[in-house]
């Protein structure tokens, strides 16, 4: 998965004018207890950051 793909499933989850602000905010103990921009900047691959992200809003599968 590229960055690219990542935020635009994030915009599908949350919305365009949400995903960002939630990505910079909320803290997700998975991912080391950092935020998904957090994670994203520090290397982790976007698609292990997406699962996290997936499994923490508990999203439908379809969005997987």
């Amino acid at each position: 998965m590229r960055h690219t793909e990542f935020w635009t499933r994030m915009d599908e989850a949350l919305g365009e004018a949400s995903s960002r602000s939630w990505a910079e905010l909320f803290v997700i103990p998975e991912l080391g207890s950092r935020t998904a921009s957090e994670a994203l900047a520090a290397g982790v691959a976007p698609k292990e950051v997406w699962r996290a992200v997936w499994r923490t809003l508990e999203l439908p599968e379809r969005l997987r």
